[in-house]
């Protein structure tokens, strides 16, 4: 496996593709749906309370609990709204499949799973001391305001259970890495609606840091250009000025969007929020409606028409990875454990700082700039659970994008293809989960063991374990769809339309300049050779037939 992996995948095309694609004429673009119903959503309106004013939120505080409690004199029904959404109960079941997912459930190629590691994983989770199976989810106190909602400066550290440090706290303990205190009630008047920053501090770091999972979501679109995203470049940038909320719309603290029930095809009208009719998506349909090219009427018609087998992202997203920070393309679990030469723990780092090497996790391959690869998609997305029997002998897929040609509901869409090695029991054959993160003596992040690690995760989880194990590649796919590119900078036609393009390995559909019938061929070369020849004729008999008296008379 490859340390390193810079802008995997096919390239862009060189440059005279470009001119090619020009005089393809084409112009792939967006059109100009948007401007008026997006302006209203765009921006932060002032709030009608000033919440350094509130007695409530005076403080002192002792813990991120007695923030909540306060925040519930008033909001009375938040928590109530938060224990109903994914964000809080991390399962869920997907009526598409009968599957019982969520981030309690799941596996992924990452860091595995999060059961036995919650105190390390739960950093992320929207509630308080969550570091077991113990933890109440019915204690609406326990659910954290400040998250999403606080401007200042609010950490909740890994390895704390997603607690906050209200005290000076090493963490982890040995890591030199110190946190705190945080003054919640500073934290606590400033609050307002959400930001991009609130929701990057999960979405942009799972898998273990930045940018690690999905690809096209990381930290540089806090400050991004409008080259980096359109949507979410600031006005001053000549962005739309767009946070996280803005698509991603909320009633009731239940957010619109996710990547375990996706839409993949909205073949509708703009969404007109308020409305009896609308739809609760975050699509780009849903603002831009699925006939979104305004251009010449020629090229607005074989755009549109892209539409009913494109997703919008194939063409207005080229590449992944764009802002500078590096996603994990592959991460081999296979290799973890070498020691240096004085019997310790290393990482090793690429020039540009990022690891390439972690004693405790093995081997990654990062990308920038990476080209995506392309599947049929129509929604419906199916995972490779614990309980599920794998075959060893070839690649294990975590999950599998449902999704054909003949579909009406399917699209061709952009994915992230992450490969990963990880454990499996070689008698059950079943995929296990380790233990590594919390530290105490069967992590494997603390004592390099295996076989320790996997069986403190089996029991666990409750899952079977023999005591055998091994490694399996595995694959999963993540959707792009963040960092869309201006117009201007959408794919080029000739990138999809040739034989070594894009969409080279991508089966189902006759792409013209890819694919060749000799019959078609035939015709299409018969029919310009007639136009050519009978162009020459028509030419020649009005050369030899021109009367003669029809001359052109000269005049002084």
């Amino acid at each position: 496996m490859e340390s390193q992996v810079s802008g995997v995948g096919r390239r862009r095309a060189p440059g005279w593709r470009h001119l090619v694609s020009a005089v393809l004429a084409f112009g792939l673009a967006f059109g100009g749906a948007m401007a008026g119903a997006a302006e209203g959503a765009v921006g932060k309106k002032p709030s009608t309370a000033d919440h350094t004013k509130f007695k409530e939120l005076a403080g002192p505080f002792t813990s991120g609990e007695e923030v909540t409690k306060a925040c519930l004199s008033c909001h009375t029904e938040a928590s109530k709204q938060l224990m109903g959404t994914r964000h809080w109960t991390w399962e869920y079941t997907n009526p598409d499949t009968g599957q019982k997912l969520g981030k309690k459930t799941m596996l992924n190629g990452f860091c595995i799973g999060d059961t036995s590691n919650e105190a390390f994983c739960n950093s992320c989770h929207i509630g308080y001391g969550w570091e077991d199976a113990s933890f109440d989810f019915k204690n609406e106190n326990k659910v954290d305001c400040l998250v999403c909602h606080s401007s200042g400066d609010y950490v909740k550290p890994a390895g704390m259970a997603g607690n906050v440090p209200t005290v000076r706290t090493e963490s982890p303990m040995g890591s030199g890495k110190f946190y705190g205190p945080i003054d919640l009630a500073k934290a606590s008047q400033q609050v307002g609606k959400t930001s991009t920053e609130n929701c990057g501090t999960c979405h942009y770091y799972g898998g273990g840091g930045d940018g690690v999972k999905h690809g096209d979501l990381d930290s540089s679109l806090n400050n991004a250009d409008k080259d980096l995203d359109v949507h979410m470049a600031s006005k001053a940038k000549g962005g739309q000025g767009f946070t996280c909320s803005t698509c991603h719309q909320s009633d009731g603290h239940v957010i619109s969007g996710s990547r375990i029930q996706m839409t993949a095809a909205d073949p509708h009208g703009p969404n007109v929020r308020g409305d009896k009719d609308a739809r609760a998506t975050s699509t780009c349909q849903s603002c831009h409606g699925d006939k979104p090219h305004t251009q010449h009427p020629m090229n607005m018609q074989v755009l549109n028409s892209h539409s009913d087998k494109l997703a919008c992202q194939a063409c207005h997203v080229p590449e992944f990875a764009r802002g500078g920070v590096p996603t994990k393309m592959t991460w081999d679990w296979s290799k973890a454990g070498l020691k240096d030469a004085n019997g310790k723990p290393y990482v090793t780092k690429d020039e540009h700082g990022h690891a390439i090497y972690d004693s405790r996790k093995g081997t990654f391959g990062l990308g920038q700039d990476v080209v995506p690869d392309y599947v049929w998609f129509n929604g419906k997305v199916t995972y490779t659970l614990q309980t599920d029997t794998i075959d060893p002998s070839g690649v294990v897929k975590i999950n599998t994008f449902g999704g054909s040609p003949n579909e009406p509901g399917a699209r061709i869409w952009p994915v992230k293809r992450f490969q990963g090695k990880q454990p499996y029991d070689t008698e059950y054959n079943k995929l296990l989960v380790p233990h590594t993160a919390t530290p105490d003596d069967s992590a494997y992040w603390y004592n390099f063991d295996w076989p320790k690690a996997l069986k403190a995760g089996a029991e666990a989880t409750g899952a079977s374990y023999s005591g055998k194990y091994g490694f399996v590649d595995t694959e999963m796919l993540w959707p792009i769809t963040h960092m869309v590119a201006p117009k201007e900078q959408a794919v080029p036609c000739i990138e999809c339309h040739t034989k070594d393009g894009r969409m080279g390995t991508l089966t189902g559909i006759y792409l013209p300049g890819r694919d060749s019938n000799k019959w078609i061929d035939w015709i299409g070369w018969l029919a310009v050779l007639g136009t050519i020849g009978g162009t020459m004729v028509h030419g020649g008999l009005r050369i030899f037939t021109k009367p003669k008296g029809t001359q052109e008379k000269h005049h002084d």
